[in-house]
């Protein structure tokens, strides 16, 4: 494709690369999808009974190896569908090869198994098989637990985020999925236990094989075969298979009257390795107005001095406030917090950079500390903070985690020491695929209510958050992604560069700004997780070719919801959140409204609540796309007037702003 005409790949996603898609299977009122050897969406009708079950192969860094299938035969009758296969994992020092069965009747029943054989010694952190439960109609809901001494126990499913593992030693999991109908997962072959998967993001529950508890890595011997299983069965009366495809109908979006909370602060995360790049770019930088600049010192790097004098001058050129992330080693034992802080206060202050707020983090804290395993050595916070004081004196200081939600979650700051508190989230730690991204958005208000039960009261703030992975904590660095994939824990992730990334980061601020956040920090202002092209070492399709300056679509959501700042928020629900985001605030002109398509089919939208006569709408589509990436004025420049009855139609990752006249 020629720069004037980027393909419809490339507008959604900023790649050509394929979201591979799934084979819908059904056996009676069951279905599920068929993804490359697992079992998706398990569903009675429109009733997500399971996320997933699959049989995971994984190296001793976590990794999760892509199976190579072969002899796939996939049979569905009028009674049900059965699924047999082959499959290899392998890499340059290890294989292992399995054979896995699924059958499924129309009375529910659901059985997969896997026997696996290694051919050579494997080393591994987990082999065997995931279930996924959903949180719709799960999340602090009963369940009972039999153990695999065979005691049954009744409990519910967390409704606050668990910050390690809800239930051990699991044999089976049951559940009610509607009123009289009940499902019970029995999984066989191993031990297995639950973590709560919200800590990353992911909107489920998942329960795996072989206890954290247990030595790993492990070695899985070679020609010693070993078998698993899961199986599903339902007690009560099933439903009749419905009759037509669920959705498709119109999503209503209604506007009750103003919110108690108001529109956050709006903030672009800065590495150092972007700091020059987003100066030779300050002006698009200024024009999309964020408040904030969240810039980083690492006292374990040697060109702190020439950071700061480049922070300093990007926010001078900007008019956006400095908060500072500060690194510092961490090591009890060798200097002491005060120690290791000075010599950043003294850059700080020669480069003549004042910041607005500063947050530090020991080293040790970057890196991720599975259930039962202690940290590493470490300085306490209790002395870190009143240092990070000391050092800068008068200056607001946050703490948290500059990793994930997870580790905040299992190393609580003391929030009493704190103006505020802080963590940043990625959606592409578990999964990558397109559906499993927006899917974590369901997860954010859980993640918002489980903060607020250990922060004491304090402000709350986030990011910078991205679709690409900020950092990895739990290797030793983030996954490469030569082939513009998608890939876990991928530094580079090209759907930042599409239409999906702006509908996922307008679903994202909207919802912290309805959790009542003080500040949403984003990805970047260039490179890999910006909102400005650069020149890369990386291809971006469409815009490697565009001679002059232009900008991701994900610009101009960042550009509008910058300018609303500290304006109230005004009450919007869509009635399919999953389908269509929104979010609402109110200035002296009236009320704006912006809505996001989280799908790739056109979305019917009704608005109700509001008098639209005479308003304007901006779309951020497909359609615009070439003339949107090469004009960053695009949410002043391109608006229509609304016409009709207030239905508003979007397309694929649309994003659309309706603005008072």
């Amino acid at each position: 494709m020629s720069a004037s005409e980027p393909s419809r790949p490339v507008k959604l996603f900023g790649t050509d690369v394929p979201d591979v898609k799934g084979r819908t299977l059904r056996a009676g009122a069951l279905s599920a999808v068929l993804d490359n050897g697992a079992l998706r969406y398990i569903r009675l009708n429109d009733i997500e009974v399971l996320r997933a079950i699959a049989f995971l192969v994984r190296d001793e860094n976590w990794g999760t190896f892509t199976p190579s299938i072969s002899n796939l035969d996939v049979k569905e009758t009028p009674d049900g569908f059965s699924v047999a296969y082959d499959a290899r994992c392998s890499d340059a020092n290890r294989a292992i090869a399995y054979s896995a069965h699924i059958e499924a009747k129309a009375d529910g029943s659901l059985s997969f198994s896997a026997e696996a054989t290694p051919e050579t010694d494997f080393l591994t952190n987990r082999t065997g098989f995931v279930v996924l439960h959903p949180l719709k109609g799960v999340a602090g809901c009963p369940v009972e637990v039999e153990h695999v001494d065979g005691r049954k126990v009744s409990d519910e499913f967390p409704e606050i985020i668990n910050p390690l593992q809800p239930f051990l030693d699991i044999r089976a999991l049951t559940h009610e999925v509607m009123p009289g109908v009940k499902v019970t997962c029995r999984m066989e072959g191993d031990t297995f236990e639950m973590e709560d998967h919200r800590n990353w993001t992911d909107a489920s529950f998942k329960t795996y094989v072989r206890p954290l508890a247990e030595p790993w890595p492990y070695t899985l011997l070679k020609g010693e075969t070993f078998s698993q299983a899961v199986n599903l069965s339902f007690s009560g009366t099933l439903p009749a298979p419905a009759s037509g495809a669920a959705g498709g109908g119109t999503i209503e979006v209604s506007l009750n009257g103003e919110a108690a909370t108001k529109m956050p602060l709006i903030g672009l995360g800065v590495p150092p390795e972007e700091v020059a790049p987003a100066l030779a770019a300050a002006d698009l930088v200024k024009q999309a107005g964020p408040q904030l600049l969240v810039c980083q010192l690492d006292g374990r790097r040697s060109d702190n001095a020439e950071a700061a004098r480049q922070y300093r001058a990007l926010s001078e050129a900007t008019g956006a406030q400095v908060v500072l992330e500060i690194i510092i080693p961490g090591k009890p034992g060798k200097d002491t917090p005060a120690a290791e802080l000075a010599p950043i206060a003294s850059i700080v202050h020669d480069a003549g950079l004042k910041p607005a707020a500063v947050t530090v983090s020991p080293a040790p804290h970057l890196k991720a500390v599975l259930p039962g395993t202690p940290f590493p050595p470490c300085s306490e916070l209790v002395d870190i903070f009143p240092a990070a004081r000391a050092a800068f004196p008068g200056v607001p200081l946050g703490g948290g985690m500059f990793s994930y939600f997870t580790e905040l979650n299992r190393h609580r700051p003391p929030a009493g020491m704190l103006d505020f508190v802080t963590h940043t989230t990625a959606p592409i730690v578990h999964a990558a695929d397109d559906t499993s991204v927006m899917e974590t958005l369901a997860s954010l208000p859980y993640v918002i209510h489980s903060t607020r039960q250990f922060i004491e009261g304090k402000p709350y703030r986030v990011g910078p958050s991205a679709i690409p992975a900020r950092d990895n904590p739990y290797g030793q660095a983030s996954a490469e992604n030569p082939d513009n994939g998608r890939v876990c824990l991928a530094k580079m992730d090209p759907r930042q560069r599409g239409l999906f990334g702006a509908a996922w980061t307008l679903a994202y601020i909207a919802a912290f700004a309805k959790g009542g956040l003080e500040a949403v920090t984003i990805g970047a202002p260039t490179g890999p997780a910006g909102i400005i092209a650069r020149r890369t070492d990386f291809s971006q399709p469409w815009f490697d070719d565009i001679a002059g300056p232009s900008v991701y679509p994900i610009y101009h959501v960042i550009a509008g919801l910058a300018a609303s700042a500290g304006e109230k928020l005004v009450q919007a629900q869509s009635s399919d959140d999953a389908a269509v985001a929104c979010l609402a605030y109110r200035s002296g002109a009236g009320t704006t409204l912006w809505l996001a398509n989280l799908t790739d089919r056109e979305q019917s939208v009704q608005l109700t609540g509001q008098d639209i006569s005479g308003a304007r709408l901006t779309r951020i589509n497909e359609a615009e796309f070439a003339q949107l990436t090469q004009d960053p004025d695009w949410l002043r420049s391109s608006a229509e007037a609304m016409t009709g009855d207030g239905t508003v139609k979007l397309t694929a990752y649309e994003v659309a702003v309706v603005q008072p006249r």
